[in-house]
């Protein structure tokens, strides 16, 4: 079997790489690519769908005759799939095809896949980084350092951070981010304690301390960590009482998701004092408006939700999407299919 391909890439899982891992997996492939803005052009909300990059009409053209198309960003709209009606398979290189319309695909008997636990090493390194800057104050003392400051005074006892080695620190999540990150604390020797109900608790309690109820999490923990997906259940989970209840003068890092925590009680933690220090990779509106309160805040670390941005992150995500078009063509099952129904139609 030849299928047709489209390579749909970007600037980050490039058209290369996409095409590289399909022929890889499916050396008689016939791939087209077709390259799309992102990350050098944000990505929106292209009439029903959302996060994705490019226009429909530049995705229609490029499909014409393609059965198979493999992509992190394309607008794979209602009108993209009644004006495809030879493709078959999408395979979306993301932990989840936001960017596509399932309901649509399904009707046109299209089957989705994407990309699970394609940056979890990367997040969880970034947290882990994110919490050592922060503890140690690094990108503040290099910024005074840069601009020629040789700043002594960081030597006070009241200016200096923690060790991770004997510290308590409280995960909320223990999925495939926060599992590694778990894996990291130790080796540094902190005292991991984990608050995940749905975890399994004999593997959790491999790593760390097993905590059934998220106030007492944080009574206990000078440093947390936010790992969890947003849910309708997690959404908001870090408010003010939960912050109260965190010690005087600890600790937070989220590198998950901004829906996880209210941030305008972060700020008022971080402006009396009572948090020490945050980092975050994620943030409740990106981009941060003009003139938000986290811009101006004490202690705060931030980057702009990079933390799965890894050369390595961008070469798995097209190798599991390759995969998936392999299972496709030979017939196999589908290892992450949102809409298997269509496979059995």
């Amino acid at each position: 079997m030849t299928p047709p391909v489209l390579a749909a890439g970007d600037n980050f899982v490039l058209s290369s790489l996409l095409t590289d891992a399909v022929l890889a997996e499916v050396p008689s492939a016939d791939v087209t690519s077709l390259d799309l803005p992102w990350p050098d052009v944000a990505f929106g909300q292209v009439a029903e769908v959302d996060e994705a990059s490019g226009t429909e009409d530049d995705l229609i053209e490029a499909l014409a005759g393609r059965q198979v198309l493999v992509t992190q960003m394309a607008p794979v709209t209602e009108r993209v799939l009644r004006s495809s009606p030879d493709l078959r398979l999408i395979a979306v290189s993301r932990g989840g095809p936001v960017n596509v319309n399932i309901p649509a695909a399904t009707e046109a008997g299209v089957a989705v896949c994407y990309a699970p636990g394609r940056n979890a090493t990367a997040t969880a390194e970034m947290s882990v980084g994110l919490l050592l800057a922060v503890l140690r104050r690094i990108p503040e003392t290099h910024a005074h350092t840069a601009a020629g400051e040789w700043r002594g005074d960081y030597y006070r006892y009241e200016r200096c951070g923690l060790e991770l080695e004997g510290t308590p620190v409280g995960l909320v999540g223990f999925g495939a981010v926060g599992s590694r990150v778990a894996k990291v604390l130790n080796a540094f020797g902190a005292k991991v304690r984990v608050y995940d109900p749905y975890a399994d608790q004999e593997a959790l309690a491999a790593y760390g301390e097993p905590v059934s109820d998220l106030h007492e999490l944080l009574r206990q923990s000078k440093i947390v960590t936010l790992h969890a997906r947003v849910t309708e259940e997690t959404r908001g989970l870090i408010g003010r009482a939960e912050l109260a209840a965190m010690p005087a003068g600890s600790y937070l890092v989220n590198a998950a998701r901004g829906p996880l925590l209210d941030y305008a009680a972060t700020c008022d933690a971080l402006e009396s004092g009572h948090l020490a220090g945050a980092a975050f990779d994620t943030f409740e509106t990106e981009p941060i408006p003009a003139g938000d309160r986290l811009l101006s805040a004490p202690n705060v670390v931030m980057t702009p939700h990079i933390a799965g941005a890894s050369k390595a992150v961008a070469e798995k995500a097209a190798r599991i999407v390759a995969a998936e078009v392999g299972r496709w063509v030979r017939g196999e099952p589908l290892a992450n299919c949102s809409n298997p129904e269509v496979l059995s139609s």
